[in-house]
């Protein structure tokens, strides 16, 4: 059991760690949690790459964060753009970071995907894949899956992830991407743990960003809400200290088990978002289409 809980900062979570010589990867980090969580990282010595869609904006927040730090070009929502990120030499860190929410409209990438199922999980499962060699090489890699407490909004439909068929829901394929994320760390832990790879998905909590833009602000009651800081220090809990995978956590903490879906901005985790028959089988769904590109 540790001290940490609700009110944690990355820093207090990161206090008296040395990260020398460990090495990390930050998706999405030109704003928000995905910044504090390399700012984080960089402070207590790891070096940090920026993995940004935006190179220009990445170099901008780079050139204020301390230690080594530097910017990676990666657009999740291009599997041709995963697919020519390159990594050399071992990776101890992989936050997988980046995301969008609720997009009003329909939208669907050059690859035929819908955007937030793409750019949440799609293109972070290929980046997990491409990049499971240099996690190897470290002998003690963390993979850090950020999901949200909207995943106990929908399972994940392996019939129409695409939203082929159904009429589009943006809220719904929010939460359907955040279920997938949980899945690919109970799917990444389960093949991977052998390898000195552990993989945790985690729900930062509710801090007012960017990526509350479709959807008229951050609505969490003031009392649920978290500064960037406290956002980030679940981030940096399951890639530092945690021992264990497979999980989805929230403040610093494994998450309860929940029965049936609760209260509007409650915490837990759904059992179909930690079911390994759905994990494995997401995981399947990955890899067929990755390899379609």
């Amino acid at each position: 059991m540790n001290s940490f809980g609700f009110t944690t900062t990355a820093d207090e979570v990161l206090a008296g760690v040395d990260l020398t010589g460990r090495r990390a990867l930050v998706t999405g980090a030109t704003s928000g949690v995905g910044v504090e969580t390399a700012r984080a990282l960089a402070a207590h010595g790891a070096s940090v790459v920026l993995g940004v869609r935006n190179v220009a904006a990445g170099e901008k927040v780079a050139a204020g964060l301390p230690g080594d730090v530097s910017v990676g070009r990666l657009d999740l929502s291009s599997l041709e753009s995963v697919r020519s990120f390159t990594w050399d030499g071992p990776l101890d860190i992989l936050v997988n970071n980046a995301g969008i929410m609720a997009t009003p409209e329909l939208t669907r990438t050059a690859e035929g995907h819908e955007l937030q199922f793409a750019v949440n999980y799609l293109g972070h499962f290929a980046l997990v894949l491409g990049l499971h060699s240099a996690l190897a090489s470290s002998g003690q890699a963390r993979i850090v899956s950020l999901s949200s407490n909207a995943h106990v909004f929908a399972p994940f439909s392996f019939d129409d992830y695409d939203y082929l068929f159904r009429p589009y829901q943006p809220i719904g394929a929010y939460g359907e991407s955040k279920t997938a994320n949980v899945l690919l760390a109970v799917e990444a832990d389960r093949r991977w743990a052998a390898d000195g790879i552990r993989a945790n998905a985690v729900h930062p909590g509710a801090i007012a960003t960017g990526l509350q833009q479709h959807t008229g602000g951050l609505q969490t009651p003031v009392e649920r809400r978290k500064m960037v800081q406290q956002g980030a220090a679940t981030s940096v809990f399951a890639a530092v200290v945690d021992e264990l995978g497979g999980r989805y956590l929230e403040d610093c903490g494994e998450a309860p088990l929940l029965a049936e879906r609760p209260p509007l901005f409650g915490g837990g985790v759904a059992p179909f978002a930690l079911d390994p028959a759905n994990a494995a089988r997401l995981w399947e769904l990955g890899e067929q289409l990755v390899a379609t590109v």
